[in-house]
């Protein structure tokens, strides 16, 4: 038998986002919930966040950012051969999301697959795709987060639905002759999987929210910092620290105890709010836009979440 030898190493060619035009505001919401402006951006640090209409599906979102990357990345869909979607939206389980984003890019015969890990999501996909390509599986591989919350919500329960969220990130990975993708470290928790939960499809996304937090503020830094070490990289010289966003002091926590003390810190949370498994990508294709890193940096990317789960890697930002 003849095993196929794949690329020395992988790296991401480049990011893409999307979110719905339609902005809510905190005072948008306060006109039906007992809350403020306050005291969301006190507990969350969320000025707004994006909802999509009732026409525009978790695969709409995912196609637009999807195609974003693909253009931004230089390469054809024809160049594609695997699309990997992180998501843990989907109205129906069957057909999958990948598969029908692959038909909407022109993207031919593809391997598709989802991963639903929730939050951590974007990075689970991430490694895959790293590993796919490193082992020959794969030459390209879309991998793309897409959140579509709003349905999942109850609008009465301010303790969800001032923070969740709709949009897509997405990025392009290739091969390199050096790695730009460092390895991933990953784990979960299910003993406290029923902390962030939907019970069926006639309920709403349940959140023990002083659970969460607590767990993401004393248990996950020295997580983030494995994946740093495992790299080979000291937390003060990367150039970007691009955590989930769940939730500001969250974000912020874990940055002082990791040390990323040089690193710009990424905060889309504010105006984004958590989209989960789109929030990572999304929030690093804003900060390139945005002109915020520079390419050839390091930043940490780091899921957390639902399920309990989490993983993280260094990536060279393109």
């Amino acid at each position: 038998m003849k095993i196929s030898q794949g690329a020395p190493g992988a790296k991401i060619l480049a990011f893409g986002h999307y979110q719905p035009s339609n902005v809510v505001t905190n005072d948008d919401l306060a006109k039906t919930l007992d809350t403020n402006d306050e005291w969301i951006q006190s507990r969350v640090g969320i000025k707004e966040r994006r909802i999509a209409p009732p026409s525009e599906t978790e695969i709409d979102l995912a196609v637009q950012a999807g195609g974003k990357a693909l253009a931004a990345s230089g390469l054809s869909s024809a160049d594609i051969d695997l699309v990997i979607v992180a998501t843990c939206t989907l109205e129906t389980q069957i057909p999958n999301a990948a598969g029908r984003v692959a038909a909407r890019l022109g993207i031919d015969a593809p391997g598709a697959f989802d991963v639903n890990t929730a939050c951590s999501g974007f990075c689970y996909a991430l490694a895959v795709a790293n590993d796919a390509i490193r082992a020959g599986s794969a030459t390209n591989v879309l991998v793309i987060g897409t959140e579509k919350f709003s349905p999942w919500l109850d609008w009465n329960d301010r303790a969800t639905s001032v923070i969740f969220a709709d949009g897509a990130g997405a990025a392009v990975v290739g091969p390199s002759d050096t790695p730009g993708i460092g390895p991933v470290v990953w784990g979960s928790d299910g003993d406290r999987s029923d902390a962030i939960i939907i019970k069926d499809r006639n309920s709403f996304l349940h959140q023990e929210g002083q659970t969460v937090f607590r767990w993401a503020t004393t248990a996950l830094h020295p997580v983030a910092r494995q994946a740093c070490e495992r790299a080979g990289v000291d937390p003060a010289d990367l150039a970007a620290f691009v955590p989930h966003q769940a939730n500001l002091r969250i974000i912020e926590a874990i940055a002082r105890k990791i040390g990323a003390d040089n690193a710009v810190i990424a905060r889309d949370i504010v105006l984004a709010g958590n989209t989960s498994a789109a929030s990572i990508p999304m929030a690093l294709s804003r900060m390139i836009e945005r002109g915020e890193v520079r390419s050839g940096g390091l930043a940490l990317l780091f899921g957390f979440g639902a399920g309990l789960t989490y993983a993280g890697q260094v990536i060279e930002i393109p």
